[in-house]
């Protein structure tokens, strides 16, 4: 398929969400949405299937049909992919934050090389691209411009001559952390270490910007997120987070953050996970959580301790009592809502993080469902302009950028910036 027909537009739409009036396939915006699809590439700044094909298929996953997969298994495959019109992708190439950091940086690689493997066997599908402008001609092509993105500092393991290969290997963004507090950055979701980064974390932004790599701020602490927008020299992206006024987890951006960002030139990219949408789904959550402690807690305070059995039948019973709140699509569309708001139009992205979570709101459930978004906007008044903006043109922008940074910075030596501290 070259580009994107309205003959396959019906097949754009599965959403439960959306009533049978607003059904885009019979309504006014299928042809809108694919008229927008032609000219811009949808491009999502977080998708995790490399790793979940490494966790559920193991070695297979290197020749195993990755056309038409188990939609109860994956959010992602390549039928699905077109069915949903994508024409970008920045595939997260995650390992986990707790393993030892020369671990990481080698399943990285193994990560890396799954990306590469996907654009040699299905070179009609993909095609690896590391500029604004390749991404445009791969969307032209007919092909998913695929970029990678490292997702989380520690996987450079203190070293910018990592990141360098990594970058040489076509990766395109560096999230500073993950889900561990490191040695040189503050994590959102751990204990804070260093009030934000540390000299040698801002040497890291200083590299990727000399690179032309772009700094990824989803998952780091906020004082994380202010000093990288202070020492930066290009824009920055949050590759799937969502605001925080709306669903207040600090993995999202405050308005004092989305404000710099728009002062900055960069862009967030708004997040599928239910946890980060739904206000009341993180609450949920954090009950829960506290539920499966009281029951559970060692060594002596759980009401379960020592019967397993017990301690499931009441959570069970718990979960009964307290169902789990479903987020929508709607709600994501107050999450972008909330962004242009505030930031500006020209600051918003989609980030979906599939494949990266469990729970997805109604309507949004797999990678076939970007253009039910784009229609629920539409409804809501949005132009095909604005469309193309979030869909792709703010973050090639961002992009563009980025490379021009580089080009300026481009007479500066290989670690010119390395502070004389020890990041480990």
């Amino acid at each position: 398929m070259k580009m994107l027909s309205l003959a396959l537009v019906p097949l754009l739409f599965a959403s439960p969400a959306l009533h049978a009036a607003d059904d885009p396939a019979t309504g006014p915006y299928a042809a809108r949405i694919a008229k927008v699809l032609k000219a811009t590439p949808l491009i999502d700044g977080h998708n995790d299937w490399p790793e979940a094909l490494a966790e559920k298929a193991k070695d297979a996953r290197w020749t195993m049909d990755l056309r038409r997969l188990d939609p109860a298994t994956y959010h992602t495959d390549v039928e699905r992919l077109r069915a949903g019109g994508v024409g970008g992708q920045f595939w997260s190439v995650w390992v986990s934050a707790d393993l030892p950091q020369v671990q990481q940086v080698k399943d990285t690689l193994d990560a890396i090389g799954m990306v590469h493997s996907l654009a040699a066997r299905y070179p009609q599908d993909f095609r690896l691209v590391r500029t604004a402008a390749e991404m445009r001609a791969a969307h032209k092509a007919g092909r998913i411009g695929s970029l990678m993105g490292v997702e989380g500092g520690g996987q450079i393991d203190g070293s910018l001559a990592v990141l360098r290969a990594y970058h040489q290997l076509g990766a395109a963004y560096l999230t500073l952390t993950h889900s561990r507090t490191i040695g040189w950055a503050d994590s959102a979701t751990d204990n804070p270490q260093h009030d934000g980064l540390t000299p040698f974390g801002e040497a890291v932004v200083h590299e990727l910007n000399r690179l032309g790599m772009l700094v990824d701020l989803s998952h780091v602490s906020e004082a994380t997120m202010l000093d990288a927008l202070r020492v930066t020299k290009a824009p920055v992206i949050f590759s799937h987070s969502n605001a925080r006024a709306l669903c207040d987890t600090p993995r999202n951006v405050s308005d004092a953050v989305l404000k710099q960002v728009a002062a900055n030139g960069g862009v967030v990219m708004v997040n599928f996970a239910a946890q980060y949408v739904s206000e009341a789904r993180r609450v949920w959550g954090a009950d829960r959580s506290a539920e499966i402690a009281r029951n559970n807690a060692p060594p002596f305070g759980g009401l379960y301790i020592g019967d397993p059995e017990g301690a499931a039948r009441a959570l069970a019973a718990w979960e009964t009592a307290h169902p789990k709140p479903q987020a929508t699509i709607s709600q994501v569309a107050d999450h972008v809502e909330h962004i242009v708001k505030v930031a500006g139009i020209d600051h918003v992205g989609i980030g979906s993080d599939f494949d990266g979570v469990g729970d997805l709101p109604e309507g949004l459930g797999g990678v076939q469902t970007y253009p039910a978004l784009l229609a629920e906007l539409m409804r809501r008044g949005w132009s095909d302009a604005d469309i193309a903006k979030l869909a792709g043109e703010n973050i090639l922008r961002v992009m563009a950028a980025a490379e021009k940074t580089a080009a300026a910075m481009k007479d500066e030596p290989e670690g010119s910036a390395i502070p004389p501290t020890d990041p480990a």
